[in-house]
């Protein structure tokens, strides 16, 4: 017994499960089926009806307790010496038993649970408890109060898809364990002109029978029928259910780490918004210019004195690709380094200020590459008149976000 709870621990261990609960996992069984004493007795030409009910709670997978009870039909007699049971009474229920009882789910403790009932289970079932049997009045010994262990085991075929019903085959084996009640009271009685008289001597004698003790001439076999109601449980079935998943400490730690990275995008929302109506506001301008056919733009700045123009390409958050509205600027950088073959031009990436500084660092080297490639793959100018390189999270304007940007700057290459 020690060995099979032993077992039962080690492997709940192994499983998480849901459906624990305390009101989870409740079951009712109705069984009926023969009982016969253990020895002396033909089992079938001498078996006796017997019924009862269980109320039963798993509390693990492979662990359940729980109250039963039963009564027997007398329908045969019980008097061979030694008798178990005592003499045949008069009354439809002879005996009846109320105890509690432990039942291991043998197939789930040496066969790792799978999430779900199987069709078909086998349990180690002990248990103990109250036995009373009821005498014939003429006997003059009365009704019989002892007590009872059980050993046994149930086949279970669970049924359906839900698993919501269970049909069980119930051998077992039961001990009076207050031994012979015929030896009992024959040491206690004296008969005389066929009256019972107290032989006070024998009683508590060793050999009066009332010792406690495991012995087949004071033990009865039961083969059972039962019929068990699953009722429902928390997770939805009628059963344990393995947790979907099981987190390490790394899987909380990369939840986190995702969880912190979302609330900063989140916190970047805002300021892309501003930053698109930035742009929005910026290619306006630039229509404006176009139609007045104008030869500049905002985004084109000349510093006379340094004989330099400045170019801004801007970028959305978090990306490198330079979009179809910002592409004119790079065609503009493009155009004047063909129009002068002694100009060169530097591109200088930068990122807004939200985010991590690795990967800001890694945006802004990202975003000055995209504009050389740009300039070197699609309009042919030469890789050697252009140098590009990242300067990490930018202050150039006001607002943060549109310091998502390459600044290029374009030295005529004239004194």
């Amino acid at each position: 017994m020690l060995a099979l709870l032993l077992g039962t621990v080690a492997t709940q261990a192994q499983s998480t499960v849901e459906g624990t609960k305390f009101l989870d996992n409740w079951s009712l069984t109705l069984k009926g089926g023969a009982v016969m004493p253990y020895q002396h007795y033909a089992f079938w030409p001498h078996a006796r009806g017997i019924f009862g009910l269980e109320v039963r709670k798993d509390l693990t997978t492979a662990l359940g307790v729980g109250l039963e009870g039963e009564l027997t039909i007398n329908t045969s007699s019980w008097e061979h010496f030694p008798a178990s049971f005592g003499p045949k009474s008069p009354n439809v229920i002879d005996h009846q038993l109320v105890g509690a009882f432990m039942a291991i789910n043998l197939t789930n403790a040496f066969n790792h649970f799978k999430g779900e009932r199987r069709f078909l289970e086998v349990e180690a079932v002990m248990g103990g408890g109250w036995f009373h049997a009821y005498h014939r009045n003429e006997s003059s010994i009365g009704d019989y109060n002892s007590w009872y262990t059980k050993a046994g085991v149930n086949f279970n075929w669970n049924l359906g898809k839900a698993k919501t019903w269970t049909v069980s085959l119930k051998p077992s084996v039961m001990w009076d364990m207050n031994g012979d009640v015929s030896r009992m009271y024959a040491n206690q009685y004296t008969y005389v002109d066929d009256l019972p008289v107290v032989n006070y001597g024998a009683w508590p004698g060793k050999d009066n029978g009332m010792k406690s003790r495991f012995n087949a001439n004071h033990a009865w076999v039961e083969l059972e029928m039962g019929l068990t109601y699953h009722f429902g449980n928390s997770n939805g079935t009628h059963y344990f259910t393995l947790c979907p998943k099981r987190y390490t400490q790394a899987d909380i730690d990369a939840a986190n780490a995702q969880v912190n990275e979302l609330r900063g995008q989140l916190n970047g929302v805002q300021g892309d918004l501003d930053a698109a109506r930035a742009r929005t506001a910026q290619l306006q301008r630039d229509l404006n210019d176009c139609n007045a056919q104008k030869n500049t733009v905002k985004t084109v700045v000349r510093n006379t004195e340094a004989n330099v123009y400045e170019v801004n390409v801007f970028y959305s958050v978090g990306s490198s690709v330079i979009s179809n509205d910002q592409m004119p600027n790079v065609e503009r950088v493009a155009s004047y380094l063909k129009s002068h073959k002694d100009a060169t031009v530097v591109v200088r990436g930068y990122a807004s200020p939200e985010g991590s500084k690795s990967i800001n660092e890694r945006l802004a080297t990202n975003r000055a590459n995209s504009v050389r490639d740009a300039l070197v793959k699609k309009y042919g100018i030469k890789a050697n008149r252009i140098n590009a390189a990242g300067q990490g999270v930018g202050n150039m304007f006001e607002e943060p976000t549109w310091n998502r940007v390459s600044v290029c700057t374009i030295d005529t290459g004239t004194k």
